[in-house]
């Protein structure tokens, strides 16, 4: 069973015992109060009710509003109801994921929810460690590969696992998506976007370049890429514009902090696309400094698309944060080793890989030999490229017009078939 569905269950196994528990305390107190249903008052035989037995008199009918008068009916003690939820999300849970050398150690409740704001302690063989910033999760690097066992200390409140849990910290990066990677994305609204999405584009450009909507032919295709920063997409006045695909960035990691974040329009404009007959593709935003991180990001993805088949590839959209980034700074080798572990990731799933960069980032900063067979996206803005490499997607310009999007917006010509 798979972590969504887990948490599923879980979630409707409690609702279920609410609901039964506040019926049957419903129906206690009821009783208790001497309180009778009127198929019981008439009876359920005959006019005079059950067997000839003489019906309710009104003059001693139960006084329903009674309760109103009691001064000590809000004082009674907690329902089964209550103490139900009162009690719900205090027994934890452990999981635990390897990607190269390290651990991520997540502290769950019942409901599959991260444990937060509490000083949570686990044990690796033995050895403590701490959740420094209290969110539930514990990070540790640098382990030797091999078998592990990890165990929560006590914590007042909470019942704790009776067993340490089992796992195996790999030696090597796989390329395989990650498992309940959905605890560690996060919303603008749980970080300052302002300081994380720093994104500056820095494609080559002069004086030819082309800004109108390109007629295609044969195989090429007219489309555009999108993320929050165009806001409110009218889909059907794009399609009607002669847009045939989109590219729509579903995330991007922080430039600071290196937290993982869902754009806030994705899941809006793929549906308004779909809805269009506009077909689809994905980015992402990386900020990745190594392998681990970069299957992180395409774990990410995977898990906001949650198997929807795609028109297009997955791009890892790799280019300059300011200066400032966390991975502007990184070297060649390192620099192709996050794109590769991104697309692999994203190809063990079934879905095609495929990388966006400049033509200067294409020259000098990816070692294009390792990466030349994925799907490459430039990015030049003039009438014809002077990028001598392969290219499959070609965004020619971001001062684009169209009908349906307030702004400049990105115009791409795509060559696959």
């Amino acid at each position: 069973m798979d972590s969504k569905l887990r948490r599923i269950t879980i979630f409707c196994t409690v609702i279920m015992l609410i609901l039964v528990s506040g019926t049957a305390a419903g129906i206690y107190f009821l009783q208790k109060q001497g309180y009778r249903p009127a198929s019981a008052a008439k009876g359920t035989n005959g006019a005079n009710g059950t067997n000839g037995a003489k019906a309710a008199d009104p003059e001693e009918a139960v006084d329903y509003s009674a309760f109103l008068g009691d001064e000590t009916f809000f004082d009674r003690d907690k329902s089964d109801y209550e103490k139900l939820l009162e009690h719900t999300g205090k027994k934890l849970n452990l999981f635990a994921t390897s990607v190269e050398k390290d651990l991520r150690v997540q502290i769950l409740n019942e409901l599959g929810e991260l444990v937060t704001g509490e000083e949570l302690y686990i044990t690796l063989n033995g050895e403590e460690y701490k959740d420094l910033d209290q969110d539930g999760i514990v990070y540790i690097g640098d382990l030797s590969p091999g078998e592990y066992e990890v165990a929560l200390k006590a914590l007042e409140d909470y019942k704790v696992p009776s067993t340490p849990l089992s796992i195996h910290v790999k030696e090597n990066v796989e390329y395989t998506p990650i498992d309940d990677i959905s605890l560690l994305i996060k919303t603008e609204d749980d970080i300052d976007a302002e300081k994380e999405d720093t994104k500056k584009g820095d494609a080559d450009s002069d004086k030819t370049e082309l800004t109108d909507i390109q007629r295609t032919e044969g195989n090429q295709s007219f489309g555009i890429d999108v993320s929050k920063w165009n806001k409110e997409i009218d889909w059907e006045a794009v399609k009607a514009a002669g847009v045939d695909f989109a590219i729509i960035r579903c995330g991007y990691r922080g430039s600071v902090t290196g937290t993982l974040v869902e754009d806030p329009y994705f899941y809006q404009n793929v549906q308004g696309a779909r809805a269009a007959g506009v077909k689809v593709g994905l980015y992402f935003f990386t900020q990745a400094v190594n392998a681990v991180e970069a299957v992180e990001e395409a774990s990410m993805v995977l898990c906001l698309n949650n198997g929807l088949p795609l028109d297009y590839p997955i791009f890892i959209d790799t280019e300059g944060a300011g200066g400032n980034g966390r991975a502007d700074g990184l070297d060649v080798n390192t620099r192709t080793e996050v794109c590769e572990a991104f697309c692999q990731t994203i190809e063990s799933a079934g879905y095609q890989g495929g990388i966006y960069a400049s033509r200067n980032w294409y020259y000098n900063k990816l070692d294009m030999t390792k990466l030349d067979s994925n799907v490459i996206w430039l990015a030049e803005y003039r009438e014809y490229p002077q990028y001598e490499g392969k290219y499959q997607l070609w965004q020619y310009t971001s001062s684009g017009s169209i009908d349906g999007i307030e702004g400049r917006v990105d115009f791409n010509i795509s060559y696959l078939p």
